[in-house]
């Protein structure tokens, strides 16, 4: 059986938040990083591999990092430590949880890092699967992830239980697949997305091929966006890379 896991380099353009659950494995020590992508693999989840600090931090601070992190006190670049209070200074939400691995065994040491704002603590040399009931234990406590039902851009807004776009007062005659089009660009406003993943997106997660529907639906938006009244949200074509959505908002 193959082994799936994903790289730092790789997350940041990852927008795959399906199930199993990711988990950053931060550790400087290649052993003990292949120890833990195997056994995080083994147990269900999707491990994310950090080499060093500053890897991790590049992870955990963007749109796609995931709900737990395992994370090296002493790595090198930025530490463990470090990393847990910039982390906690950003108030993210959802909540990242944090499991620090060391080998210092002082109290001080302890209450450094909890203080960092580490959720929990392991000495080194430990059993994988005393990890694996840390990891499990949190789970447990996590909530239920709560499904966005309204998007807000400038002017636009789409309710996404009634599929339902307005600007400002105007609703927009949307067609579905325009509809979906617009949520997956409206969501993440400045963000450029290649073609290849809206379509993947919108239309089919297995597409491969020309993307001129997608050419024609975009046509279409930007034609109906023009209708609500100024300032219009604009979806900018990005020459190379895909499309990016502009609110444009008054002021």
């Amino acid at each position: 059986m193959s082994t799936s896991f994903t790289t730092a380099d790789t997350i940041l353009t990852s927008t795959n938040t399906d199930r199993p659950m990711r988990v950053l494995a931060a550790e400087d020590n290649p052993v003990f990083q292949s120890m833990l992508r195997t056994m995080l693999t083994k147990w269900g989840y999707t491990p994310i591999l950090a080499r060093d600090g500053n890897e991790a931090w590049r992870v955990l601070e963007s749109e796609e990092a995931p709900r737990l992190a395992v994370l090296d006190w002493m790595m090198p670049g930025i530490d463990g430590v470090e990393i847990c209070r910039r982390l906690r200074s950003l108030n993210r939400e959802p909540y990242i949880y944090i499991l620090l691995l060391t080998a210092r065994t002082e109290s001080q040491d302890l209450i450094e890092g909890m203080d960092a704002g580490a959720d929990d603590y392991l000495t080194k040399p430990f059993r994988l699967t005393v990890l694996l009931a840390r990891l499990r234990a949190h789970l447990r406590r996590l909530p239920a992830p709560v499904e966005r039902t309204l998007i807000e851009a400038g002017r636009l807004r789409l309710d996404l239980l009634s599929r339902r776009a307005y600007l400002g007062t105007v609703e927009l005659p949307l067609r579905p697949k325009e509809f979906d089009l617009l949520a997956v660009l409206s969501a993440t406003p400045g963000k450029v997305h290649t073609r290849e993943d809206l379509m993947a997106s919108v239309w089919d997660e297995h597409w491969f091929g020309p993307t001129k529907t997608l050419d024609v639906h975009v046509s279409s938006l930007r034609r109906k966006l023009t209708k609500g009244g100024e300032p219009a949200p604009c979806i900018e074509t990005i020459r190379g890379r895909g499309y990016r959505f502009e609110p444009r908002s008054a002021g």
